[in-house]
């Protein structure tokens, strides 16, 4: 378990806080940039506490602002995105994408007023369909590069990116995918005997954890038991400061997936989720399944049909699901009895009802952490130890401005017995773009 005090830095992530100064060290990926238009309607986003409104200017640039007009406080969701500015709609002043005040029609002309007014703003870049900030304190020649995660660069084909709102804080979130020990269970179905259907996690459902620290962040193994002389090794990876990378499974729909867990309050999450091949097109089956879900139920990515578009004043309004919260992520007591396991309709919906808990920000001190657990409680104490040093004096993650630093693949590796799963997972868990995964699922 953690301490309160522990739990509140890791949970905590608005403006002055020891969490929210360290994710500000780093470029965060936050909309999909296909859901902007030239001169359409601005949305209102959320990141790590302050609230904002995103829109794409008439020349295709991207903005990043306050959400409050300066002047007198309208709404700038409510602006007119026209003419390369949002203009408020209570008295018209105008911003570019940098927040500079171009228009105040109700000033006299010799004013100066626009030169002593600049609204709130954060530089915004865009690569493979996805839209970027930075919201730290460095100036635009001393900013770490993008880092070159490996999904937000394969060509377009080999790739579904998509968004949803998960409410609870990011680190319950990252915590429920870096943990394999759940999958065989929360993600079993019920065969004709009334029993979780047989896997290869299932084969052996009380795994060995074994843990490692890595520059990039921290490599989480579970070991199963296939026969007498075989091992079974999965290691998800945690990549700073808020990634996921889960391991392929063995069929011909294989994929790489994860998420960005992208802070947008200390109550709600981002959850931006991937899936790709890395060296081909992701099958045609693959993608229609994750972008339209599968006879009516979710599977790892939100479907087009289970959005629950709340109006571009909420912040990623476009983003919620009908599967939530209030509405208890649809849970259905039949369906438990004879299809899943848990009951709860698809992949990710099982995944966000279990991580989102009883509360947005559990009381870790409430917790009986056991063995399965061991990833958790090191990258807990990572994260801490990170944190801490960042705000104390100023030390920044180790090679945390390298792009190639985040060049990881999660794996799933059938080994014989006495095969270290580092050493033979070594090349494997470093990604090489345009390359295959390098070994037989």
């Amino acid at each position: 378990m953690l301490s309160h005090q522990d739990n509140e830095t890791l949970v905590r992530v608005g403006p002055g806080t020891t969490m929210g100064g360290m994710m500000r060290l780093y470029w965060i990926p936050f909309y999909a940039a296909a859901d902007l238009e030239k001169d359409g309607q601005p949305q209102t986003v959320k990141l790590l506490g302050e609230t904002l409104v995103v829109f794409r200017d008439s020349e295709g640039n991207v903005g990043l602002v306050d959400h409050v007009c300066p002047h007198r406080g309208a709404p700038l969701a409510f602006g007119r995105n026209e003419d390369c500015g949002l203009r408020c709609v209570y008295h018209g002043w105008k911003f570019d994408v940098e927040g500079n005040v171009t228009d105040m029609p109700a000033e006299p002309v010799r004013s100066r007023l626009k030169e002593r007014v600049k609204l709130k703003s954060y530089p915004c870049v865009e690569r493979n369909g996805v839209i970027w900030t930075y919201m730290g304190n460095e100036p635009e020649d001393s900013r770490p590069p993008l880092p070159n995660l490996e999904w937000n660069l394969v060509p377009e084909e080999n790739v579904v990116v998509t968004f949803r709102v998960q409410e609870c804080n990011w680190l319950q979130a990252l915590e429920g995918e870096i943990d394999s020990a759940h999958a065989p269970i929360l993600h079993g179905r019920i065969d004709e005997g009334g029993s979780i259907n047989q896997w290869v996690a299932k084969r052996d459902l009380r795994p060995t954890f074994e843990c490692m620290r890595q520059d990039f962040g921290m490599s989480i193994a579970s070991r199963r038991v296939l026969d007498e002389e075989t091992l079974y090794w999965r290691v998800n990876q945690f990549v700073m400061p808020f990634y996921s990378l889960v391991p392929p499974q063995a069929n011909e729909f294989y994929e790489l997936s994860g998420h960005a867990w992208v802070p947008i309050d200390d109550e709600n999450t981002l959850c931006i989720m991937f899936s790709y091949r890395p060296n081909e097109p992701l099958h045609p089956k693959s993608r229609k399944v994750f972008l339209e879900g599968h006879n009516g139920r979710e599977t790892g990515h939100p479907s087009k049909n289970g959005y629950d578009d709340q109006g571009a004043l909420v912040p990623y309004g476009r983003y919620v699901s009908k599967y939530r919260r209030d509405t208890g992520w649809l849970f259905d007591h039949e369906l438990q009895k004879t299809t899943w396991f848990s009951g709860l309709p698809g992949l990710w919906v099982q995944d966000a009802a279990c991580q989102s808990g009883v509360m947005r920000v559990y009381d870790r001190t409430l917790e009986h952490l056991c063995t399965s657990d061991t990833g958790i409680a090191m990258t807990r104490r990572m994260l801490l130890e990170v944190a801490h040093a960042f705000a104390e004096s100023g030390a920044k993650p180790e090679r945390f401005s390298d792009p190639d630093l985040y060049m990881v693949r999660a794996i799933s590796m059938k080994l014989p017995k006495d095969d270290a799963w580092v050493d033979s997972g070594k090349g494997p868990m470093t990604a090489k773009l345009g390359e295959g995964i390098g070994y037989e699922l």
